[in-house]
């Protein structure tokens, strides 16, 4: 199935006039972002949790998919309780919690109890096809939605958008898809047919961009690279879409902040070029 691509030179002008934006105050970056623009944390694993806080408010997002680096597993309930304050207390909103690989059937509970004790109310998931069905009764017991990340070519169980979507198909409606949409082009997808096929199943969406769509697609700032960033708002606005759209930015690991600030940037020149 053919990429689809599109030009970002419509809305680059309106993006990067925003790249400077610190610190827009939490009720300001609700009423930019008509989606839910956020942060998955494992674009700051490099640093301590304050750290990853401090960032992300200078982003002007406040929207969260925690990674383990910033909240460890084996959390204790008071630590737990202690992070979420942390969240709560820099005006951030905890959407969802991973990627979380549910590899070994006899830590699928201690993973849903840890993410009750977090705030989550969604799980990435990476699980396998043995242990995914062993989700389903959790995602009822704990009332957590549970959405699958394709992870592209090299995935062994769950490749692209449409092969964890045919797995869940009759599985509880909490258990959806994550959509990578880096994963998902590298995988010869066509990121807007996955989409339009994933419709309600779609409960998060990890956000990045790419030099090329070769599997071994080089990542780059989002308004940078080839993937279609505005037909995706687009489609996502006319599906009113109400799930997290989460930079995840692989880039510069050790100084990952002007690259997703030139993403955000483009993202919201991007929001307001469909608003005019």
């Amino acid at each position: 199935m053919a990429i689809h691509l599109s030009s970002r030179r419509t809305f680059l002008a309106g993006g990067m006039a925003l790249a400077g934006v610190r610190r827009l105050p939490a009720a300001t970056a609700r009423l930019q972002d008509d989606l839910k623009l956020g942060v998955a944390t494992y674009s700051f694993r490099k640093f301590t949790r304050a750290q990853m806080i401090d960032m992300v408010r200078q982003l002007g997002v406040i929207y969260l998919s925690v990674k383990d680096v910033h909240l460890p597993y084996n959390s204790t309930p008071k630590q737990l309780a202690a992070a979420r304050k942390e969240f709560a207390d820099a005006g951030l909103k905890v959407l969802s919690g991973g990627v979380i690989y549910f590899e070994e059937p006899g830590r699928i509970r201690s993973f849903f109890e840890y993410a009750k004790g977090a705030g989550m109310p969604m799980i990435i998931a990476g699980p396998t096809h043995q242990t995914l069905p062993m989700l389903e009764p959790m995602v009822k017991e704990f009332d957590i939605k549970v959405a699958i990340h394709n992870h592209g070519p090299g995935d062994r169980n769950f490749p692209t958008p449409q092969s964890a979507l045919e797995a869940i198909k009759h599985m509880d409606e909490r258990i959806g898809l994550c959509i990578d949409i880096g994963h998902t082009a590298r995988a010869g997808i066509d990121i807007l047919e996955a989409i339009r096929q994933a419709g309600p199943r779609l409960l998060d969406l990890h956000v990045k961009d790419l030099k090329d769509t070769s599997v071994k697609g080089e990542a780059v700032p989002v308004g940078e690279g080839v993937l279609p960033i505005a037909p995706m708002f687009k489609l996502l606005r006319q599906l009113n879409y109400q799930g997290g759209v989460m930079l995840e930015y692989e880039v510069d690991a050790d100084n990952p902040l002007p690259g997703m600030q030139k993403s955000f940037a483009y993202m919201r020149g991007v929001l307001a070029g469909l608003r005019a």
